[in-house]
């Protein structure tokens, strides 16, 4: 079946979903990096669903909870979101995008000491409401890590 060529106007919404929801994925690394929790709201919907690799978890305090649960314990962090792929619904207020992401943590006072790394990759739904584009379910599928998991892990739950 032949794609129908798009008008300017749909050719225009597509760019403009793709660099807003690029810009989302950029600004989600540096709240982790920055651990401004608070912000998860500038990329995440109210009744976001998730599944970290933990499983099946819903809405904003479950997310933060997830976060803060392996980021609080540890030092600084890089997470490197690339590779990104963004797929918009013709005529629809949808995407999916794919991105690699690379996350580097350090344990706390120990800038020189050892490192744990992850790399995966984030399968997000987005939906354009009234705030703009915002994920409304993410599948993070983790293949490597590398490193010591303790300085995410504190065996507390």
């Amino acid at each position: 079946m032949r794609k129908e060529p798009a008008t300017l106007q749909e050719t225009i919404a597509e760019l403009q979903a793709d660099r807003a929801i690029r810009e989302g994925l950029a600004r989600f690394a540096r709240v982790l990096d920055t651990k401004q929790w608070h912000a998860l709201a500038e990329v995440f919907a109210a009744d976001l669903t998730f599944d970290y690799g933990l499983g099946e978890h819903s809405g904003l305090a479950a997310l933060e909870a997830n976060m803060r649960r392996f980021l609080d314990v540890c030092g600084p962090s890089q997470h490197l979101i690339g590779s990104i792929t963004v797929d918009v619904a013709p005529g629809s207020l949808t995407a999916t995008s794919r991105a690699y992401v690379q996350a580097r943590h350090q344990r706390p006072g120990d800038t020189g000491g050892p490192v744990f790394d992850t790399n995966g990759e984030y399968i997000d739904r987005w939906t354009l409401g009234p705030q703009g584009w915002r994920i409304t379910r993410r599948d993070a599928l983790w293949q490597t890590n590398s490193g010591d998991a303790a300085i995410i892990w504190s065996g507390a739950d």
